[in-house]
């Protein structure tokens, strides 16, 4: 895996289909998290939480800062049709530096912060620890969406 490729957990794919997801109008954040954790795309019922199988809001990054506990909201989401491919996309993610923000996120969790579970999506490899005080923060995602279902 390389830096800023985004992977769909199995579990994710599988509630989309079974409606636990609306990608239009749920919320969805993305969350960072140390590397005490190394997520995969089989990861057991990943969540943002204690009602999953693998609660991933246990290795967060500290709060503080310009980052707030469970991470940025990705806006104006849009989950579309084209060519036999859905593709879920939305907003850029930008968090500005500041001395109080955490220093060691290693990972990105996209998670459904409306869904009862707060059941996770995807996740984002920001290739080693990353340090948000030594400057802006930002997730610019593929121009084809964050993430496509074919």
């Amino acid at each position: 895996m390389a830096q800023g490729d985004v992977t769909v957990f199995a579990q994710a794919k599988l509630d989309i289909g079974l409606e636990g997801h609306q990608l239009e109008t749920d919320v969805v954040k993305l969350g960072l998290v140390t590397s005490t954790v190394t997520p995969t795309e089989t990861t057991s019922n990943p969540a943002w939480g204690a009602s999953g199988a693998t609660n991933l809001s246990t290795n967060q990054v500290t709060p503080g800062g310009n980052y707030s506990t469970g991470g940025p909201t990705i806006a104006n989401n849009t989950y579309t049709l084209a060519s036999a491919t859905t593709t879920f996309d939305g907003d850029n993610i930008s968090i500005l530096q500041n001395a109080s923000n955490p220093t060691n996120a290693r990972w990105g969790i996209g998670w459904n912060d409306t869904n009862a579970i707060d059941a996770a999506l995807f996740f984002l490899d920001l290739g080693g620890a990353t340090d948000l005080t030594a400057g802006d923060f930002s997730v610019t995602w593929n121009a084809l969406g964050i993430f496509t279902l074919a």
